[in-house]
């Protein structure tokens, strides 16, 4: 039977505890007693750990033996500022895809209010993410950063192959690209920026502006997919030619 997974809230190197709702769930729904046994990320790390003691809204565990785990892939999901149901959703499968970090940014098509209103959801984003990685048994949790511009987020530093989705390309497959890189790389996997619009699209001018910071345009085919839809269309081809 497959152990149900739970995520530190403190840990060193020889016990873990849970504190807050995820404790108070193990207490209250799954009367959780000394020397019952889960698994536990500690970090970037996995570990059969068993209950050592109960104190309060604390549950403290013992660590017993680490469990091999897959690390994130190495993707940078850049996804513009939509409606905030579908948007949650997408952050949700992109967890489960095993995307590393999220930085939400604002475009010329995000709506006003939803823009304006970003910041303030981005604890809620951080606790989906934070659920979805542990439904999915992930053994690290995305990191998602708070929304900024577009124009900030294009320009971020570093090494990475950079795909920006766009409608009007026809010629430059998201996989052909990927194939490219990938054979580039030779035996390490690339760091890989993934950009993807907000309803309705970028403009003329953001297409331009990442042109000149050296993303590559790339389609997912002739389809006009929602937002949610093509980031995780796009998620799903990117992780299935990494891993």
């Amino acid at each position: 039977m497959t152990r149900r997974r739970w995520i530190a809230d403190t840990w060193d190197e020889a016990t873990a505890s849970l504190t807050g709702e995820q404790a108070s769930h193990l207490i209250r729904v799954l009367r959780a007693q000394p020397g019952m046994e889960f698994d536990i990320v500690a970090g970037d790390r996995v570990w059969h750990a068993v209950i050592a003691g109960i104190s309060g809204d604390a549950v403290r565990f013992n660590l017993t033996a680490e469990i091999k785990s897959d690390p994130a892939l190495p993707i940078t999901l850049l996804l513009s500022i939509f409606k905030f149901d579908r948007m949650e959703w997408t952050i949700e499968k992109a967890t489960e895809l095993g995307v590393n970090r999220i930085i939400p940014i604002v475009a010329r098509r995000s709506e006003k209010h939803l823009a304006q209103a970003a910041q303030n959801r981005t604890e809620r984003w951080r606790k989906i993410a934070r659920e979805a990685a542990k439904q999915s048994r992930r053994s690290d949790i995305p990191v998602i950063e708070d929304p900024i511009p577009l124009k900030t987020a294009a320009r971020r530093e570093g090494e990475a192959v950079r795909l920006l989705l766009a409608e009007q390309e026809r010629t430059t497959t998201l996989r052909a690209a990927l194939e490219e890189a990938l054979e580039a790389a030779d035996d390490e996997f690339p760091e890989i920026r993934l950009a993807t619009g907000p309803e309705g699209g970028w403009t003329a001018e953001e297409e331009a502006l990442f042109d000149d910071e050296g993303w590559k345009a790339v389609s997912l085919g002739p389809r006009i997919l929602r937002a949610e839809t093509a980031a995780v269309s796009a998620l799903a081809v990117v992780a299935a030619m990494l891993e």
